[in-house]
């Protein structure tokens, strides 16, 4: 059941829409979306270059210890379902302060854990409230004008993939001089001083919004995809391409860091870096799909994913093929990623909140699911297995999108 608003609601919904699409997007207040962004969700990925330190410090089995990123991705599932669509109903200002007051005191009680089972618990709440970030992906869609939307959510876009590939590197250098409990305790100082500068940068009045109850607002995310097809396309693409990222990077730590590479955290953290090419791509295929090329980036990405695994699988003989595969599997994940938000935006003006919450509860479930197999995958069949679970889920996302490629257009 659609939400309803009554005609006068409509009306001022209407009217803030187009003044905001008048005024669009500033390049500065879209540049902190992007770091802030950045910030947040890189409290998700902390843990990947920190896997063996965590394994060893909660004796942990290394084939188990792949649950560290399950638990975080589980609990930014669960976000992405029962908080995101409140940005559909309630102040966004307020929402995203509190949701980044909370998520500084998840990330005090991950660095003073005693225990897994805390170490746990508070990691999944890192997850649940890191959700902040599609909060403003979509508040930065409803600002920009349409001609513009696939710009805007490219570039904060951008700011989500750096956190994510930054994280691994800053993680694994913070650790290597303070150990890994002081990455979580610094990043819950920066979470407070990011909260204070949204405070000040987003408006603080914004447009009426739908008068409902939190369960209809719930409900009506699943009614969007019976609704919107396109939706549910790109949400199944969502949860492949993320799980072919996690398999490369939840169990990448456990090589490296053995013979004969021996390398350390802040070593390990620098492959992050190579990804970071991936950010570049982002934006240019958010400007492709406001052009209506969204389709043909979107099939050239899959096929670059598929084919990244191949030099990654050789990286015993070169670490130099580790990079290759790098740079390949985060820019086509990347501009498949930003294809799919700018074109679902489009559908659906007055539910980007909701549109977006139900997209990436597909994102977090790949993620978790193949962090989780890939993991139990290197401890029975090493390397090997391990590209060939990224390069099998890769062909099934080029087929599954050939099979689907008339679904919106």
């Amino acid at each position: 059941m659609n939400l309803q608003l009554r005609g006068s609601d409509l009306r001022r919904v209407a009217e803030d829409l187009a003044d905001k699409g008048r005024k669009g997007l500033p390049r500065l207040t879209a540049l902190i979306f992007a770091v802030a962004c950045g910030l947040s969700v890189a409290n998700v990925y902390f843990a990947h270059p920190l896997l063996d330190a965590i394994a060893r410090d909660f004796a942990i089995d290394p084939a188990s210890v792949g649950i560290v990123v399950t638990v975080t991705q589980i609990g930014y599932a669960l976000g992405l379902f029962f908080i995101v669509p409140l940005g559909d109903l309630f102040d966004r200002r307020k929402l995203v302060a509190t949701q980044a007051a909370l998520s500084a005191l998840a990330l005090v009680v991950v660095g003073l854990s005693p225990g897994a089972a805390v170490l746990l618990a508070s990691l999944a709440a890192v997850g649940l409230l890191a959700v902040v970030v599609q909060v403003l992906v979509a508040y930065a869609a409803d600002l920009a004008p349409p001609a513009e939307r696939g710009r805007a959510v490219g570039t904060v876009t951008s700011g989500v993939i750096l956190g994510v590939l930054l994280a691994r590197f800053v993680s694994g250098l913070v650790a290597d001089f303070a150990g890994w409990r002081s990455v979580y305790l610094v990043s819950a100082g920066l979470t407070l001083v990011m909260a204070a500068i949204l405070l000040r940068v987003l408006p603080p009045h914004e447009a009426a919004r739908p008068r409902t109850s939190y369960v209809r607002l719930l409900g009506s995310v699943l009614r969007l995809f019976v609704d919107e097809p396109l939706l549910r396309v790109r949400a199944v693409l969502a949860m492949l391409i993320f799980a072919s990222f996690n398999v490369l990077w939840a169990p990448l730590v456990l090589p490296l860091a053995a013979p004969p590479f021996s390398l350390s955290h802040t070593e390990i953290g620098l492959f992050g870096l190579a990804g970071v090419v991936g950010a570049l791509g982002a934006r240019p295929a958010g400007m492709l799909a406001d052009r209506g090329r969204g389709q043909l980036v979107t099939g050239l990405s899959l096929l670059l994913m598929a084919a990244a695994w191949l030099p990654v699988a050789f990286m015993g003989t070169s670490l130099w093929l580790l990079v290759l595969g790098i740079v390949m599997l985060d820019l086509a994940i990347q501009a498949v990623h930003v294809t799919n938000q700018s074109l679902i935006f489009a559908r659906r003006p007055d539910a980007r909140s909701r549109l977006v919450g139900g997209y990436m509860v597909f994102y977090s479930l790949g993620s978790a699911l193949g962090s989780i197999a890939s993991t139990m995958i290197y401890g029975a069949w090493g390397w090997t297995g391990v590209c060939l679970l990224g390069a099998g889920i890769g062909l099934a996302a080029l087929a599954f999108w050939a099979a689907t490629v008339r679904v919106g257009r």
